[in-house]
């Protein structure tokens, strides 16, 4: 690659993913030698940027937190207010922020100074958000901490809490984090299971990069999106899901994560028919938040725990 500033840029892309590049892979990457890397690396400090060289026979590079934002990225308020803008939205998975945004913030924490990070804490701690109660919330250090082990090809130890409450130590070969819109999931190679598995993120506690690399096994799917949804159809049987509404259909809409949505009926009216692999109990949940009339018609498993469940509220607050 012999146009310099073209480089330079893929240089600066690679160095921003979270782990160390010897400078070797950083000439094979880019295909010119190792005397140009250094030249190339010095032009970045020139310009401001914090690389960080590691001594050695095999010597390395990575982007590290400065005394400053570095220059021709973002000012520090602008930085200040993405940061907080990506952790609110990946630690509540709202639908839309997706895996890019977890790599976006993950980048800006690494270089981000500890005055500018300590700024994005107060504010963070300082306000609770309001959310439509779609998903478990996750911690935003935990999902760029897998974030940066599934960039830099990195083993992760974690503790791992099950859904029946079972604890337990993994070791996994991380591939890809996906986004439902309600909830985070780890797509990862277990090496004590020696199996493919899926985790749920609001389920892994202590992530840790163990420094150990790892070429990227073949996945058993298309993508990871594929072995996700593949996944969660074992875990879960379709529903075939039919309730009306006596609401319209702009106002249930609102209500309702967007993969629910219903069709006007009339204007004050609207039904909802559609498949779905959500739980008969988070369903139930999800319907009684509209906070409008509704008739379930189907299925007959969420009849029934609707009914029950009904009961169960009403035996709750005794007649006075």
């Amino acid at each position: 690659m012999t146009d310099t500033p073209a480089r330079l840029l893929n240089l600066l892309s690679l160095l921003q993913t979270p782990r160390e590049w010897p400078g070797s892979e950083l000439a094979e990457r880019l295909a010119v030698s190792a005397r140009t890397i250094r030249r190339d690396i010095d032009r970045l400090r020139d310009l401001g940027y914090p690389v960080e060289a590691s001594k050695g026979a095999v010597g390395g590079y990575r982007l590290v937190a400065g005394t400053a934002m570095p220059p021709l990225l973002l000012d520090d308020e602008e930085a200040v207010a993405i940061a907080v803008g990506l952790r609110a939205g990946a630690g509540h998975a709202i639908e839309g922020v997706e895996e890019a945004s977890v790599r976006a913030l993950a980048k800006l924490e690494q270089v981000l100074p500890s005055r500018l990070r300590h700024r994005v804490s107060t504010l963070q701690n300082a306000t609770i958000p309001l959310t439509r109660g779609d998903g478990a919330t996750v911690a935003p250090s935990t999902l760029t901490a897998l974030a940066g082990a599934v960039t830099g090809q990195e083993r992760l130890r974690f503790g791992y809490r099950a859904g029946d409450g079972t604890e337990s130590k993994r070791l996994v070969e991380p591939y890809r984090l996906v986004s439902t819109g309600r909830r985070w999931y780890l797509v990862a190679y277990d090496l004590g299971r020696e199996d493919w598995r899926t985790f749920r993120v609001d389920r892994v506690s202590e992530p840790f990069p163990t420094g150990a690399r790892f070429t990227p096994r073949e996945l058993p799917a298309e993508d990871a999106a594929a072995y996700m949804a593949r996944s969660m159809a074992r875990a879960q049987p379709e529903l075939d899901l039919d309730v009306s509404f006596e609401a319209p259909a702009d106002f249930v809409t609102g209500r309702l994560p967007s993969h629910l949505a219903p069709t006007a009926t009339g204007e004050t009216s609207c039904r909802l028919r559609t498949r779905t692999t959500d739980s008969t109990e988070w369903l139930a949940v999800r319907l009684a938040l509209v906070d409008a009339p509704f008739t379930i018609h189907g299925p007959e498993s969420l009849r029934t725990y609707v009914a029950d469940l009904s009961t169960r509220l009403a035996a709750a607050v005794p007649e006075r």
